[in-house]
């Protein structure tokens, strides 16, 4: 965590304010929903509301931050202001709002935006191997999840078996809304939300599954049918799984993201249009982190940093593909954390009587 607060004072050359929830725990090891981390030169403070000093000390236990609480005469601004004793104060713009400008600006003090975003993108080994816990647990709650899958099934029963499952295989809880999407139209949205629609013959069914394990995420998909598949699914399906394997052969320090997301991108020729969204993104304290892997990123791969390679086709009417798996980036390649099986699973279709 020392490490952590010297990287915050390098960039912010002066005095810098974290006010992202999960910067603010990456740094402090805070992780209640109210707290502002304000670092300087040679001091640091985490400036929370009584409901969580207490837990803030513990959190924090023997790192070098001081704990403030606001009270009724001083809110969380001209605390900051005070213990700066600055009229500047480096902050990341995309994390602090109109009103916390306007706010600090009527005290008298000036915010400067400074680039915090890439302070977490490269995970030491504890956080790679939270994450690969995270991943662990995902995988065995699918593996079980999946052998329930039968006509008549719906996606909510499928989304809340896994989501008990990997809080008894001990996650936090899921690392986002689990996402079951059955069917020719609700597999072909990406971000479908589960319904009580029920299973039928024939039908795809893309999980969308991940755990939290201390604040961190895993994220993996993976797409199975009920029944026998049509030819054309089997050849969708084929087609999204070379993409996400070229897409995975590219990941490597110093690769361009958007290089990750064109390799994967090509493998659909003439189906490209029906590729919606970025080949991945960054995992870890949030779901959905820096780097991108789309069309339009400037960023560049890093060793030890962890990201998703994902993939789909989408068509309304037809159905979806997507197989996701999350990966740490290494010098020799892709280390692959996600370990459910990628080949096209045609489950049991039993008739209802």
């Amino acid at each position: 965590m020392i490490a952590r607060l010297d990287a915050i004072r390098r960039l912010a050359d002066g005095w810098g304010l974290l006010t992202d929830r999960s910067d603010v725990r990456w740094a402090s090891g805070f992780g209640g929903s109210s707290g502002w981390l304000l670092v300087g030169p040679d001091q640091a403070h985490l400036v929370t509301d009584a409901r969580y000093s207490e837990r803030a000390r513990l959190e924090i236990g023997s790192r070098p931050i001081d704990v403030v609480t606001i009270d009724a005469s001083n809110d969380r601004y001209r605390i900051v202001g005070r213990l700066a004793g600055e009229r500047s104060i480096a902050v990341r713009s995309s994390a602090v709002t109109m009103d916390d400008l306007a706010r600090f600006e009527s005290l008298g003090t000036r915010l400067r935006p400074v680039d915090f975003s890439g302070l977490r993108r490269i995970k030491d080994p504890l956080e790679v191997e939270t994450i690969r816990r995270a991943a662990s647990i995902a995988d065995r709650a699918l593996a079980d999840v999946v052998a329930l899958i039968d006509v008549g099934v719906t996606e909510v029963d499928v989304r809340d078996e896994l989501d008990h499952r990997m809080r008894r295989y001990g996650a936090d809880g899921p690392s986002y809304d689990t996402i079951v999407a059955a069917g020719p139209r609700h597999s072909a949205v990406p971000h479908h939300q589960p319904t009580r629609y029920a299973f039928a013959a024939g039908d795809p069914i893309v999980i969308d599954v991940g755990a939290l394990v201390d604040g961190y995420h895993s994220d993996m998909t993976r797409t199975f049918v009920v029944g026998e598949p049509s030819d054309h699914f089997r050849r969708w399906y084929s087609a999204v799984a070379e993409a996400q394997k070229a897409g995975l052969d590219a990941v490597r320090p110093g690769v361009e993201c958007r290089v990750v997301h064109e390799e994967a991108r090509r493998r659909f020729g003439d189906e490209a249009p029906w590729f919606v969204h970025g080949t991945g993104h960054g995992v870890g304290l949030d779901i959905h982190e820096e780097p991108f892997l789309n069309g339009s990123s400037a960023a560049t791969l890093c060793e030890g940093e962890v990201v998703t390679v994902e993939p789909g086709l989408y068509r309304v009417g037809f159905g979806g593909v997507r197989i996701e798996d999350l990966v740490v980036v290494r010098s020799e390649g892709a280390d692959i954390l996600t370990s459910s099986p990628k080949d096209l699973l045609c489950l049991p279709s039993r008739p209802t009587t």
